[in-house]
């Protein structure tokens, strides 16, 4: 993933707390990681799942 374009969730701020970052890979995979430790591990989804994840999240199912 060294060459991956991280980006930094719109929801992450500059205060220091929990900041996520986000890339997208080739085949529809999307890779998180911790903005704090950028050289630590990413998971990754494949695009069905990631998807899922966002709708329930966006639907409040999670809370």
């Amino acid at each position: 993933m060294a060459d991956a374009a991280w980006f930094k969730s719109s929801y992450s701020n500059d205060q220091g707390g929990a900041c996520i970052e986000g890339a997208r890979l080739s085949a529809g995979v999307m890779a998180v990681r911790d903005s704090k430790q950028p050289d630590g591990p990413a998971f990754t989804f494949r695009a069905d799942a990631w998807s899922a994840f966002l709708t329930s999240v966006k639907s409040g199912a999670l809370e």
